[in-house]
């Protein structure tokens, strides 16, 4: 693709990509290189865009990129600071025993299953979509949600 009209596409579109990127990231840093990843792609890369199909084109790329992001990085990430190991392992064990408590008494019945697939059994997001039945993003918006209650909860 040409320069210029990538340029263009850039200055059209930039704001509304970074904006989709920033609501499913919540990071700015990683949203600003998602978006330039994709105009990278299209810099050096053989895809051609029509127009009318061009800003649908970007922002499903955008969403795309975010969630490969995700489940690359971000639960595994946010996870291992519940389950890191210390010294003592007394504050370990009640540790962990104040999440189970906590994932028992303000997670929905799924919720609890897909936590503990993911972080007691190690599943895949995609092996847990398949033993739950829904999607793998269905996965992820259920860990997403209970990451943030434990967080909030213990991070007061």
């Amino acid at each position: 693709m040409e320069s210029q009209v990538i340029q263009q596409l850039f200055m059209q579109h930039y704001a509304k990509m970074l904006r989709v990127a920033r609501t499913i990231l919540y990071d700015e840093q990683e949203s600003q290189d998602v978006v330039s990843d994709i105009f990278a792609s299209l810099l050096h890369g053989h895809t051609v865009l029509m127009p009318e199909t061009a800003e649908n084109y970007l922002l499903r790329s955008v969403r795309n990129r975010c969630l490969k992001q995700l489940h690359h990085t971000s639960v595994p990430i946010a996870a291992s600071g519940y389950t890191e190991a210390t010294d003592d392992s007394e504050v370990e064990d009640e540790r962990l025993a104040d999440i189970d408590e906590f994932v028992a008494s303000h997670l929905s019945e799924q919720e609890q299953r897909i936590f503990r697939l993911r972080f007691s059994d190690g599943l895949s997001y995609e092996e847990i979509a398949a033993a739950e039945c829904i999607s793998r993003v269905a996965v992820w918006k259920h860990l997403s949600h209970a990451l943030n209650l434990i967080k909030n909860h213990f991070n007061k």
